[in-house]
């Protein structure tokens, strides 16, 4: 993926052209992330023993092209995913290297988590905003926040309905970030029709018929099914 400060300027080779990384399954190297022991003795304590990996990024977050484009609206993980129960899903987030707010770290609204899924759509920023960067349509800009400074290696894991986004990268450098959004392989899918969830459908459907020329349109399920990953356990449902 390309920020879209910079797609709409003359291509730039290597690291300036991608923003991120997205579902790194098929890469041994990347992947070996996901199957850390590190890594999976907490996520197994949300996920039971079954683990698929369901939903990879390497985040490679560019310097503010002076549109703000490098910002993440606030949102939910789970308005991006069919599969429920949403107890039973997490995402690991890991620093390559040292975050803070000068370099756009992330920030959650603490306990948000215990409320429910919010309608999202595409933020009306002055200076754009990426491609599925999906922004809740209202909370409370009063609710406490806090800033995820964090040093290279130090990993987060939050919860699928957690309110979180990132600022702005004011810096000159890139702000690498590793993730996974894992789900227990008990968990089942969901037809989100009629849902808050049918935007999201209904891009992502268009974005695989227009990348992969298909006549007939994927069901938002089985895009999820075809790269998700056990990494620990049986493959039981997802």
């Amino acid at each position: 993926m390309r920020d879209v400060a910079i797609a709409k300027s003359e291509f730039v080779k290597d690291q300036k052209a991608v923003s991120k990384l997205q579902d790194f399954q098929e890469d041994p190297e990347l992947f070996r992330y996901c199957s850390l022991p590190q890594i999976l003795k907490y996520v197994e304590a949300f996920t039971g023993p079954n683990i698929m990996a369901m939903h990879t990024m390497l985040i490679n977050k560019p310097p503010d092209a002076g549109k703000k484009t490098s910002r993440h609206p606030m949102h939910q993980d789970l308005h991006y995913f069919p599969f429920r129960p949403a107890d039973r899903i997490v995402c690991s987030w890991t620093a390559m290297e040292k975050v803070d707010r000068r370099n756009g770290c992330l920030v959650v609204l603490p306990g948000t988590h215990k409320g429910t899924l919010k309608e999202h759509d595409y933020p009306d920023w002055e200076g754009g905003v990426n491609k599925m960067y999906h922004g809740i349509r209202d909370y409370d800009p009063q609710h406490p926040r806090v800033h995820l400074e964090m040093e290279k290696g130090d990993t987060v894991f939050f919860h699928p309905l957690l309110i979180h986004g990132s600022g702005m990268n004011s810096t000159q450098g890139f702000r690498k970030a590793i993730s996974c959004h894992y789900a227990s392989a008990d968990c089942y899918y969901i037809d989100v029709k009629g849902t808050t969830q049918e935007n999201i459908e209904k891009e992502v459907q268009e974005i695989a018929a227009r990348k992969y020329a298909m006549e007939d349109s994927i069901k938002f399920q089985d895009a999820w099914a075809l790269r998700g990953r056990l990494v620990h356990g049986e493959r039981t449902s997802l």
